[in-house]
């Protein structure tokens, strides 16, 4: 069976102050958009195997080098084999383009389709609100794949609305060599804002992100990069998540084409909301 996995842009990111467990309340527009890593799941006889590779035309790769029981499809996987109680054997091939580290979530769209992908070829029949706990267990992103391709996602990725869009958003990614380690930027963004609030997002309000800064501090070149595109594609240009991608809003899908064709010193991706 085949699962596209889509990538995620956060088009607003308001972050709140740390809990006394030390975690951050979010609230952020999000949506699902046409940037997708494939994942191939099949029934196999004895012991599960897992490959994964980049796709051929990955424009970001980097070396593989997590070991299999921290990639997030892997654990999906097992912590469905886990709650059923009995082995549930497959062959992943899992073909990326998502770069990782890029504030994209790759690896948690991994998780929550791998979850989808398993509960359908084995016929489990797992809701979707038992589905969505497991992808809660895995991390903060991975639910919001499991639900509407655009929504307002709150607390610690827990509650998802739909948010619907009139029409689809059209954007550019750009895509640096760059990586942002998000509890660095964490820590960053509590240094510069220790008081701050959550903030409304949603249609009608211009992109925000509030981990923009912190990234940008924590990987200066970012911050250069984000000028120079700006400079080249003469409009804002946003991180998403806790970086390193960049994006711009555009017109229209030819718009994105073009604007995409002005960056030529990183790659960069056309893409829509889904």
């Amino acid at each position: 069976m085949n699962f596209s996995c889509p990538a995620k842009v956060n088009l607003a990111l308001s972050v709140g102050a740390p809990r006394d467990d030390g975690m951050h309340p979010i609230r952020s527009w999000m949506v699902q958009v046409s940037f997708y890593d494939d994942l191939i799941v099949e029934r196999t006889d004895g012991r599960s195997v897992y490959q994964i590779q980049w796709a051929p035309d990955a424009p970001q790769p980097s070396p593989i080098d997590w070991p299999a029981d921290k990639d997030l499809a892997v654990r999906a996987h097992r912590m469905i084999e886990q709650h059923v109680g009995r082995p549930l054997p497959v062959k992943m091939t899992l073909a990326k383009r998502i770069p990782v580290g890029a504030g994209l979530a790759g690896g948690s769209s991994n998780g929550a389709i791998m979850l989808r992908a398993v509960n359908r070829l084995f016929d489990l029949n797992l809701p979707h609100e038992l589905l969505c706990k497991m992808a809660g267990k895995l991390g903060s992103d991975p639910a919001f794949f499991l639900g509407p391709a655009s929504a307002i996602v709150s607390g610690l990725g827990d509650v998802i609305e739909p948010c619907a869009l009139e029409s689809p958003v059209h954007l550019v990614l750009m895509l640096p060599p760059l990586h942002c380690n998000t509890g660095a930027v964490y820590r960053t963004f509590d240094a510069l804002s220790p008081t701050t609030t959550l903030q409304q997002v949603g249609p009608g309000i211009e992109p925000f992100n509030d981990l923009a800064g912190p990234a940008c501090a924590v990987e200066p070149r970012l911050r250069e990069v984000r000028k120079q595109c700006e400079s080249l594609l003469q409009r804002r240009v946003h991180v998403t998540g806790s970086g390193a991608a960049l994006f711009a809003l555009a017109d229209s899908a030819e718009d994105a084409e073009a604007l995409a064709d002005r960056v030529t010193d990183i790659p960069t991706r056309a893409v829509c909301s889904l």
